[in-house]
Formats: C-alpha cells, structure tokens, sequence
C-alpha cells in the first residue's frame, strides 16, 4: 500500500483549478477528475469535496502567486505539499490540466517531486511584512537618486560634499533649496557636525540655481521621503510587536558580527523560530542557496555554481558576510584574510555567508550562544592540525609517539 490511500493533485491557474483524486489500488482512468473555479465560496465547495472523498493528502502547483489563496482554505483541513512546477514538467506536446494535476500525484508518490518549504501562518505574516520593508526602501533609494538628478541637471554638486543627501544636515539645505530664499552662504552655514569644517565647499556646491519646475519636483521628492521613511518605521515597529516572543532568539542573532536587529528579525522571518523545516545546517545553507551546487554527468563537472535558492535571505547574508569582515578584530575579519588570497574576493565572502548559515542554524536549532573567539582561535587551529599531520607522518614512518605538554616558561 502507498504512504497516502487518498491524494488530491490539483493544477493551479489564476480562475481554474483541475484536480484529480487519485486511489492507490484503483487504475488512473478510474481517478476522478473536477474543475473547480477559485472565489472563496469554490474553494470551500473543493474542501468539502475532497472531504467526502476521503482524501489524506493534497500536492499542488505553485503557480505565481495563485496558489495561495487554495492552500489557505485547504490548509485547516488537509496535509497540504507545495510541488515545484519545473519538476512537473511535460513533454512538450503532452500537457493538459488534469494531466498535470495526475503527474502531480504520481511524482508525489514516486518521490520525484521537488517539495517547497511553506510555513505556518504567522510566520508568512512576517515574511509579506519583510518583503514589503524591502519594496519601501528600494523605493526610498529611487526617490534619493531622482533628487540627486534634480541637484546635478541645477548644477548643484551637494552630493559631492554631503555623503548622506538625506541625513540632518542635508535635508536641512535641501527645504532650504526648495523655498528659495536664502544664499548659497547662508545654506553652507546650516551644517552641522563634522560638516562645519568644509563650509567653503559646501558654498561653491550650491551656487547653481533651481527653476520653478525643479524646485516643484524636489519638494515632491521630499515629502514622498518622509512618506517612505514613516512606513518604514511603522513597518518595523509591526514586525517587532510580531517577534515579540522570540526575543532571546534576536538577542543571540544581534551577537553574531554583521548582524543587526533588523538582519536577524528578517532571519527569523525567512527560516522560523527554531528551523524545524532544516534537519541540519547543510540542509539550511542548501535552501538559501550559499553552497556550491553540482551538475555532474559521466564523471565531467559542467559547473558548480550555487543555487538560487531563497533570494531574500540570500542577498541579506551577503550583506552580513560585507560586514561581518568587516568587523575589527572579529574571527571573521581574520577568515576572510585567510581565504581571499586563495579563492578571491567573491568566493571568500560566499564561504563567510556559509559559515554564518551554519552558526544561525545553531543558535535557532540548538540554543546555542555566538562566542567571539577573534584571531587567535584561527592559530590555535591551524597549531593542532599541524600537530596532527605531524603525528600521523610518524606514526606512518614506524614511530610510537606519546604527547606530553611543556610548561609554560620551559622553552625560553
């Protein structure tokens, strides 16, 4: 007999789904075959229909976003399986609906099928609220450059002088800009900071002139910027009222280097509070896509770039790895010293990202707290693999070797 009697396979479409219930010991052409529409009260029809039929397990398609709303409403009821479409693929020719929903559940049931990792409901809630926090500031980030394409097409070269166009001293000449009242002199001595020691540079930026229609759009830019800057913090403020509990957990992340409090409130977002989807590190680093990947064929490597697994987490461990060497005196400045003169730059801040999957699934799975153990855990190691080597040298030249430590002091 299969693992699952009953198993509903269902082809996802924007306005239609096709679903197939297939039987273990009944031929595929007995299998019953429906079509279904996917407004709220078709999908409590398509719930209660499989109910009556006894179904144990449901795999589906996911098709763009479409298959969301499906497995909400069956998702109560069903052990629900997210399937890649790539591994239900047809030959090209041989493709219906309900010919994909019944590959659907005969791969299912073959294991050939390449299973997605869905969460629970709040979680998801976190995962929309950080992908909705990355859209505000890709937005912010445009804004930021259109006004700095208003200063340069008015000749005015603030970015030259000022690093951050929208921080306190910036915004500040920017209103000023935008009213239109006072002289370049006057808006260079409103800096503040260490900005006041490069006042005279600060004058010959701003001595273009804006037109009405500029000074119209940077006003705009402006009130768009504190719009976006609002939604940000409010967004945060959602998400750290969601994460509330699991505030030990951030607190063990925010000690990694090159983790801040938003980094590991999205961590915990992408991979969940305790990792129970990931039965290793290995399998993490798989899914986020920072392990070489393999496409071997008659002993012949054809590439082992890495896969593209969940691109948030992704570009977000990335950005860690950047900071994480970039940390003063931390274990992993010293790592990516080490490695980059071997493997270069790109590969050496891959491996950093790897290495920081591993120590998150630890402290997520284990309970485990991050230890700063700096450079010298690195020469520790190294000395007790040169030891080893040593040993084993001896031991294969006949050698009976016992180890015995000299006090401190005894060699000078």
């Amino acid at each position: 007999m299969k693992p699952f009697y009953r198993v509903a396979g269902i082809d996802v479409h924007k306005s239609m789904l096709a679903v197939v219930v297939g039987v273990a010991d009944q031929p595929e052409k007995d299998w019953e075959r429906r079509k279904f529409g996917t407004t709220v009260s078709e999908l409590k029809h398509l719930a209660a229909w499989l109910q009556e039929r006894g179904v144990q397990k449901v795999v589906m398609e996911s098709t763009a976003m479409y298959w969301r709303p499906v497995w909400i409403v069956l998702e109560p009821h069903f052990s629900l399986e997210l399937a890649q479409a790539q591994s239900n693929r047809a030959p090209h020719g041989r493709k219906t609906d309900f010919g994909d929903a019944l590959r659907l559940v005969r791969r299912l049931w073959a294991g050939e099928l390449r299973l997605s990792y869905v969460p629970d409901v709040e979680q998801r809630r976190c995962r929309m609220l950080c992908q909705a926090m990355q859209q505000v500031q890709e937005e912010r980030i445009r804004v930021r450059n259109q006004i700095e394409v208003l200063l340069e097409e008015s000749q005015i070269k603030l970015s030259a002088v000022v690093s951050d166009l929208l921080g306190a001293s910036g915004r500040l000449i920017l209103k000023a800009l935008v009213a239109g009242k006072q002289t370049a002199a006057e808006m260079a001595e409103m800096a503040f900071g260490r900005l006041r020691a490069r006042t005279e540079e600060l004058k010959a930026a701003l001595e273009g002139t804006l037109d009405e229609v500029c000074r119209g759009l940077l006003d705009q830019g402006l009130k768009r910027i504190e719009v976006l800057d609002g939604q940000q913090q409010e967004q945060q403020q959602w998400l750290g009222k969601m994460q509330r509990e699991y505030a030990s957990a951030l607190r063990r992340l925010g000690q990694v280097p090159g983790i801040d409090v938003l980094a590991a409130q999205k961590i915990l977002a992408a991979v969940g509070p305790t990792e129970a989807a990931f039965s290793s590190s290995a399998n993490l680093a798989s899914w986020v896509g920072v392990c070489p990947g393999r496409n071997e064929s008659a002993e012949h490597s054809a590439g082992d770039h890495c896969p593209k697994g969940y691109r948030p987490l992704r570009a977000l461990l990335a950005q860690a790895a950047w900071a994480a060497v970039r940390t003063k005196g931390s274990y992993f400045q010293e790592l990516f010293r080490r490695w980059v003169a071997r493997m270069g730059v790109k590969k050496a801040i891959w491996a950093i990202a790897h290495r920081l999957v591993c120590i998150i699934w630890c402290i997520l799975h284990r309970g485990d707290t991050y230890v700063e153990r700096g450079a010298l855990a690195l020469d520790e190691a190294g000395r007790q693999r040169k030891k080893k080597r040593l040993l084993q040298g001896l031991r294969q030249l006949g050698c009976e070797v016992s180890l015995k430590p000299i006090p401190e002091g005894a060699g000078e």
